[in-house]
């Protein structure tokens, strides 16, 4: 007798959520197509050498999709690996969750700036209206050393609910930015991505 499929809390994906490797080959360029003009509003650049990226139920079913035809993985247990890895990366109502990407082009640039950046996966923060909120970061992940940050880091942002709403609603204006002492940028999201965003405050 067969197995049920697999459920996930609500939001999360379980694996009848996912098409198998050959479905996905048929689906891939269209599902593809989709999901980088879904990720257009989600990905926010602050400044020169950041990159925010807000994670929703489709950006993280993509990178499933992904990790699964790259990897070639079709068995049961492999596939709910990836989803443990993924689900949590998807924001559920009351938090918005981003990948925090550091980018510099040149290596050594990267090596002394990775270093400079010590701690700055805490110091980023979405403030809607005056009201900041800092990133619960990583985890129970650890993405730095004595020496250096990571290059990539999980934010995890929970606001209060009176932000939610004003957030959600739109009565206020949104920024999202980084305050460390190496690195001080911020950026007023446009109504687009506020709309994008805004949408996953509501549960």
């Amino acid at each position: 007798m067969a197995e049920p499929p697999a459920t996930a809390a609500p939001g999360k994906l379980a694996p009848s959520d996912l098409l198998s490797l050959e479905q996905y080959a048929r689906a891939r360029p269209e599902f593809r197509r989709r999901v980088i003009e879904h990720k257009r509003w989600r990905t926010i650049a602050v400044g020169p050498h950041m990159t925010w990226c807000f994670e929703d139920r489709l950006t993280v079913q993509y990178q499933v999709q992904e990790m699964l035809r790259a990897e070639r993985i079709f068995e049961a247990d492999g596939i709910q690996g990836e989803l443990d890895a993924y689900n949590p990366l998807i924001p559920d109502g009351g938090n918005l969750k981003a990948t925090l990407l550091i980018e510099y082009p040149d290596a050594a640039e990267r090596q002394r700036a990775l270093q400079q950046l010590r701690g700055v996966e805490d110091r980023c923060y979405v403030a809607v209206g005056a009201e900041r909120c800092y990133a619960i970061a990583d985890e129970d992940l650890e993405r730095e050393n004595e020496e250096k940050t990571s290059a990539v880091h999980f934010l995890r942002f929970e606001l209060p609910a009176p932000a939610r709403r004003r957030f959600a609603d739109g009565a206020d204006a949104v920024t999202v930015g980084v305050d460390h002492p190496a690195y001080r940028h911020a950026v007023r999201l446009p109504a687009e991505a506020h709309a994008a965003l805004g949408a996953d405050l509501r549960p």
